[in-house]
């Protein structure tokens, strides 16, 4: 017991030697993020600030220029929230039912038809630009909200139907079976039976969506309009909006307001994707 000791302070510290390095950059874009610029000017990138303040986030969020327009990273933000709710809702729900059918109810060539979606988990987002822009054209989404969550519905359905197969493949068949005995239909037993017990994997789900769409850049910086653009397009514009005096400080504040919200749902989440995964996830 004593023989391991040694090993064992070795491995906490380079556990907390990692942890500090991985840290590192936050500490730097919060405490930047609660000076001045008269204390960026003077003071060190390590230093704490001497008086902090709330100035660079609320520059961040109402008043920095993103272009030629300077209204902060608040539009962008709603546009993301709008783009984000539905195309995670509709992405896991459609992602359940896909699964449940390839799980409980196989058909000739659903082990095809399942490899076949596999496909999208695993293809590069740039090979869609172009048809999906032409798609999105011609049912006269282009360049808005509701074209960004067609985009994300559509992006997500493999990895969502992923999920929830392989979680529903490890629930008994048995269930369904005294479910049909006794006269339930398709979507009774999936709204009585099979979703009652899919909160894990619907945790697991929501989080690793909320999280893909929200830090997406690609699809929104090609797929959006002037008025639809989501927040990491307009951190990107904030942050390359030339000036006469760089404001690191806004550019940190504005940062932290992107990553915000998937901060918080790790937060106050992360406990039930951890559960969900080990429930289920990564089964099958």
């Amino acid at each position: 017991m004593h023989a391991l000791r040694p090993a064992r302070l070795l491995l906490w510290a380079l556990l907390l030697a990692f942890a500090l390095v991985f840290l590192a950059p936050l500490y730097v874009m919060v405490v930047t993020s609660l000076k001045d610029a008269e204390q960026l000017r003077t003071g060190h990138l390590l230093s704490l600030p001497t008086a902090p303040n709330l100035a660079a986030w609320a520059k961040a969020w109402g008043s920095a220029c993103t272009g030629v327009q300077c209204d902060g990273l608040a539009p962008f933000f709603w546009n993301s929230v709008a783009m984000v709710v539905p195309a995670v809702l509709i992405s896991t729900l459609l992602g359940s039912v896909n699964g449940y059918v390839l799980s409980k109810w196989r058909f000739p060539g659903s082990e095809t038809l399942f490899a076949l979606m596999l496909f999208g988990v695993f293809m590069p987002m740039q090979v869609v630009l172009l048809p999906m822009s032409q798609v999105l054209g011609a049912l006269g989404l282009a360049s808005s909200v509701g074209g960004l969550v067609l985009v994300h519905v559509v992006a997500g359905i493999p990895t969502t139907t992923l999920f929830f197969r392989n979680y529903y493949v490890g629930l008994p068949d048995e269930l369904i079976k005294a479910a049909q005995l006794d006269g339930a239909s398709f979507w009774q037993i999936l709204w009585r039976i099979v979703w009652p017990l899919s909160l894990p994997i619907a945790m697991v789900t929501l989080i690793w969506q909320f999280t893909q769409i929200w830090n997406d850049f690609l699809y929104g910086v090609v797929f959006s309009g002037a008025d639809s653009k989501p927040v990491t397009v307009g951190l990107n514009n904030l942050a390359n909006t030339s000036s006469t005096v760089k404001e690191y400080h806004v550019d940190m504040a504005a940062a932290l307001i992107a990553a915000l919200p998937t901060l918080v749902v790790y937060v106050l989440a992360g406990r039930y994707f951890v559960r969900g995964l080990t429930a289920g996830a990564v089964k099958g």
